[in-house]
Order: structure tokens, then C-alpha cells, then sequence
């Protein structure tokens, strides 16, 4: 991922490139003394990432067994052999929900001194690189975990099928079940009836971050949000700036992170990433998607 970004926070958000010609290498920065604390915290929970994309990418779900039950009301057997299929692979989804809760509140740990400070947009692109690459792989997190959850029905199905028969399976087969309160499953389940869940999470925990620090005026977080957005759409479309990536793997991270970027800022903004009045150059950005050897563009396009 190195060389994606060439400052993220510019003064301005006009899409002229030679306003963005400064070098960031966020394939190995590092915290400044100031920033360790924030880094070290954030660090910590996006290190569980890769291992929280590979369960998803790993779900198949009991689907199959669900419909054996279905079929076969009267045959305690079955009815238990699928109760406790389904309890298994909702241990799993109680587990990805626990951690959407844990980037959720890092989330404003890492926009709080991005955008607050004495420093101006160029000063914080200079001297916390760390925190702007920890920034965009939330982002990129974000889309791959929705991506796969939207792709694979059997998610939301096993949770519903786990709701509605929780209490007969207790009460009438005398089941265990998985230590979970009524809040936890009804937290759950609206999380996982969003067909982009950690999107809206992100989304909402941004807002959240703008309302709860009203100290902080709200064009600081719009302004840093549509610059890295048109930043990252003219590194991937311009050829002058396109050069500078190694590999596929980077470019379609700066997609990931664009459109992560467009979409938070269509929910932070007043008038919305879609509006005449809007910073962003949306078009530009749906240009240059289509434009992207990517499997999953298609999801990209309808998330925006």
C-alpha cells in the first residue's frame, strides 16, 4: 500500500494535482510520540482484521440443516442437530458484531486529532502519517467485511432462525444456548439486517463524532473527508500520479478507500456527497471504478 496517498489534507478541495504534490508513504509510517498512545490502541484492534475477513470469507452457514428442521417439525433429532449447527456459526456472528464494536470506537479516536489542533491541514499530513494510514485501513476493512456479508444470505438467515427458536429450544428441548442478552440480540440482529452493516456503523459512529464535539466546527471533518477524496481519485486516474503504485493490491485499496471516503462524507456533510454543492467529484469517481480491473466493483458502485 505504499505511495497511495500524496497528502490526504489540503488547504483547498479544487482537483488541480499540483495542489496535492506531497509525498506520503503509508506503507511504513510510523507515530510520532504524540500520536503512540492513539496508534498503539487502533493498532491493536485492526491487527484482529484479517482474521475477522477470513471468518467471514469462511461462513457457509446451516443453512442446509435449517431446512432439514423445517421439513421435519416432529423429529426431536433433527430439531436439535440444527439448534446446535446454528449456535455455532452464531458464535461466530456474535463475534464479528463484537468487533464492528470495537472499530466503531476507534473511529473517533483517530478523527479527533486529525482534525483538531493549531496545526493546519498540510501540518497534520506531515506529521501523522501513521494515523491516516490507520484511517484508511478502517475504510478498506469496511468494504471488504460488507462486501462478503451481502454476498452470503445464510448470515442473516441463521440469526433469524436463532431468534425464533430460542425460546422453544430452551423451554421444550431444554438446549443450551450462547450466554447473549436480549439488548446484544436485538443490536444484533438490526446490525446484520443492513445489507452494508459496518458501512452504517462507520457512518453513524462519523456523525456521532461531529455532533458529540461540537467544539470541532463540522467543516473540519467534511473538508479533510472530500480532500482525500478527489486526493485519492486523482492518484488513480492520472497517470502522472498513477506510476507511483506498485502493484493491483494498491490501487484497488485507494478504490476501497475512495469510496469508504465518499460515503462517509455523504453522511457528515449537510447537503451530501451527491449534491451540486457538494466538494467531491462523484462522476469522476464512478468514472474511474468502472474503469478498475475489480472483482467487486459492482459492490462499489452500488454503495455509492
Amino acid at each position: 500500500m505504499g505511495n497511495i496517498l500524496r497528502s490526504l489534507f489540503q488547504s483547498n478541495c479544487d482537483d488541480n494535482s499540483s495542489n496535492y504534490d506531497i509525498f506520503i508513504d503509508i506503507q511504513s509510517a510510523t507515530p510520532n510520540s504524540e500520536d503512540q498512545t492513539v496508534y498503539n490502541v487502533v493498532n491493536g484492534v485492526l491487527e484482529l482484521s484479517s482474521q475477522i475477513i477470513n471468518d467471514l470469507e469462511s461462513y457457509k452457514g446451516a443453512t442446509g440443516e435449517i431446512r432439514e428442521a423445517i421439513s421435519q417439525p416432529s423429529n426431536d433429532y433433527q430439531q436439535r442437530h440444527t439448534w446446535r449447527e446454528v449456535c455455532k456459526f452464531v458464535m461466530v456472528l456474535k463475534r464479528l458484531y463484537e468487533y464492528s464494536q470495537e472499530i466503531e470506537n476507534v473511529v473517533p479516536q483517530l478523527l479527533y486529532p486529525l482534525c483538531t489542533g493549531p496545526r493546519t491541514p498540510i501540518e497534520h499530513c506531515e506529521t501523522q502519517q501513521a494515523l491516516i494510514k490507520q484511517f484508511a485501513e478502517v475504510l478498506h476493512f469496511t468494504l471488504l467485511f460488507d462486501g462478503l456479508k451481502m454476498k452470503n444470505p445464510a448470515i442473516q438467515n441463521d440469526f433469524s432462525y436463532f431468534r425464533r427458536m430460542l425460546q422453544k429450544m430452551i423451554q421444550e428441548y431444554h438446549e443450551e444456548t450462547i450466554e447473549m442478552s436480549m439488548d446484544t440480540a436485538n443490536r444484533m440482529s438490526l446490525f446484520y439486517a443492513s445489507p452494508t452493516p459496518m458501512l452504517k456503523m462507520l457512518s453513524n459512529a462519523t456523525t456521532k463524532f461531529v455532533a458529540e464535539n461540537q467544539s470541532i466546527p463540522i467543516e473540519n471533518t467534511t473538508h479533510y473527508l472530500s480532500t482525500l477524496a478527489n486526493i485519492l481519485k486523482n492518484m488513480i486516474g492520472n497517470s502522472k500520479y498513477s506510476e507511483n503504485f506498485t502493484s493491483e493490491k494498491e490501487i484497488h485499496f485507494s478504490v476501497y478507500v475512495m469510496v469508504g471516503v465518499i460515503i462517509l462524507y455523504d453522511h457528515v456533510h449537510p447537503v451530501g456527497a451527491f449534491s451540486k454543492k457538494s466538494n467531491i467529484d462523484v462522476t469522476g469517481a464512478i468514472k474511474i471504478i468502472k474503469s478498475i480491473n475489480l472483482n467487486n466493483k459492482q459492490h462499489l458502485l452500488d454503495a455509492l
